[in-house]
């Protein structure tokens, strides 16, 4: 592939590979279930029928992937500092980027283009697409230089153009690289609701497929739930318990060591050099000036195996719905050691945070979140409880219920601080994993405050900061602080000359 990426190109060959086997693979998704039907229970006559409605698809799907290949170029406008591609058959695209908007670059590999040498490139903008553009298939050093040029336009310099970036990057020595023991403290340590979440997916999954599989051969008289009773009714709720323990920590192991397998971060000019992956490599040169908030989080047994969890929070691609679309533009550096959360923050930050001075949430903070999930849960248990004596054998589980969902909000009421200096403002929260996010002044983008009309009398108060990558909420301050707070920081953000991003 050339070098020269002011003149239209296309991606390598191989990228006809990848993008019919993408196709497949949707299809093939797709019309998993209704094949294997057919599969099982059509005549062996009509199997011919089978086969030759998969040899077409595939056919059609081979010749989409070519007109595709063919279709889809892409060069830089050095001129006007911006990334073109046009792509489409039928409907004709032409997709412009300013390069000042490209937020990050991904080099990745999955485990087919592995097997065939490219690598992907996939462009993140501030306010676009959720992924403005993907090239499939290019080789490893063109990919590298693209990047450069993405990231820094026109400030790339002549003479790096004939530098090999792959020994380039190999050269610097990476000052963070987990090891496969650092990598089993994290599976065992975090993200035990997203396993458990996970795990009940796949039980509801292979229950639903189950049943569907034994209508489709009209055999279906409740075998499935009257296997599930007869397994609850012999094991005990603690081998249940344990089991479930034990499974959430063999995915939480395999998740971790899948993703950030060979987890490696180094210097790369005035950006950071993101590496990590098992079956799917993925590398991401990281601009700091682009991070909206910086955040770590640990819990008691990632304390006492001196290790913590890092999240830097970056502008949402396009306008996010939910919390899962700002979760998207994250990068997550798990694993680290105090002293590598420091440099981490130096080069984020510039400088470490100093002396801050500690805002208290108010009394009142315990209130609403007791009332909604302590007493009224409980209460309502009782007045069914009252009513129907089969459930009055399980108080005892209400009773620690309560107990839990107090001594939950307590931590959370003892934990809910915001910490306010010249240059940085972090917002300290959490339960289990105590979390600290840190951000500057001039990257909020809106201030909203509020308050209850029963606290006017007490001055308590909220505030929200909105920024690119999220909002960081203050809760049941003293509102005339709160005011105060608002106003400098205000005065922060006009009269400060650095931009956001």
């Amino acid at each position: 592939m050339e070098n020269d990426f002011s003149k239209p190109q296309r991606q390598s060959a191989a990228g006809i590979v990848i993008m019919a086997s993408y196709a497949a693979q949707k299809v093939i998704r797709a019309l998993f279930f209704p094949f294997i039907i057919f599969l099982l229970k059509a005549e062996k006559s009509h199997l011919v029928y089978f086969f030759l409605g998969g040899a077409i698809i595939l056919v059609i799907t081979i010749v989409f992937s070519y007109l595709n290949y063919l279709k889809f170029t892409f060069f830089l406008d050095n001129e006007k500092q911006e990334f073109v591609i046009n792509k489409g058959i039928f409907n004709k695209t032409l997709l412009t980027i300013p390069l000042e908007k490209i937020q990050q670059v991904n080099i990745n590999q999955s485990f087919l283009q592995k097997m065939v040498g490219v690598f992907s490139v996939e462009i993140d903008t501030a306010g676009g697409a959720d992924k403005e553009v993907s090239i499939k298939a290019i080789d490893e050093a063109s990919a590298y230089r693209l990047k450069e040029h993405l990231l820094n336009g026109n400030k790339v310099a002549e003479n790096a153009l004939v530098d090999n970036d792959e020994q380039k990057l190999e050269a610097e020595k990476p000052f963070i690289n987990l090891s496969l023991s650092t990598l089993l403290k994290v599976g065992l340590t975090s993200n035990y609701g997203s396993s458990l979440a996970l795990l009940i997916g796949f039980a509801y999954a292979v229950f639903h497929n189950a049943k569907e599989l034994l209508k489709a051969f009209d055999t279906d008289n409740g075998q499935v739930e009257a296997a599930i009773e007869r397994g609850i009714n012999v094991a005990s709720i603690g081998i249940l318990f344990l089991a479930v323990i034990i499974l959430l920590l063999v995915i939480n192991i395999v998740r971790t060591i899948v993703k950030f397998y060979d987890f490696k971060i180094s210097k790369h000019k005035h950006s950071l050099l993101i590496s990590a992956g098992l079956l799917n490599k993925k590398n991401t040169l990281l601009s700091p000036k682009k991070v909206q908030i910086t955040s770590y989080s640990q819990n008691y047994f990632q304390k006492k195996l001196n290790i913590l969890n890092l999240n830097l929070k970056q502008a949402a691609s396009g306008v996010p719905t939910d919390a899962k679309d700002l979760e998207k533009s994250n990068l997550s550096l798990p694993g680290c050691s105090a002293t590598e959360k420091d440099e981490i923050l130096r080069i984020i930050l510039s400088k470490l945070p100093n002396e801050t001075k500690t805002y208290l949430p108010n009394f009142r903070f315990l209130n609403l979140p007791i009332l909604f999930n302590a007493v009224l849960p409980v209460g309502i248990f009782w007045i069914v409880a009252l009513n129907i004596p089969e459930v009055m054998g399980f108080y005892p589980l209400s009773i620690i219920y309560f107990i839990i969902v107090l001594v939950m909000i307590y931590f959370s009421y003892r934990r809910h601080r915001l910490m306010v200096n010249q240059e940085f403002i972090i917002k300290k929260s959490g339960i289990w994993d105590i979390s600290y996010e840190h951000i500057f002044p001039h990257k909020i983008q809106a201030i909203s405050t509020f308050q209850y009309p029963w606290h006017k009398g007490v001055d308590v108060g909220h505030v929200d900061l909105h920024t690119a990558a999220g909002v960081i909420h203050y809760k049941f301050g003293n509102y005339t602080e709160i005011k105060g707070l608002v106003n400098y920081w205000l005065y922060q953000v006009e009269s400060s000359d650095e931009d956001w991003m």
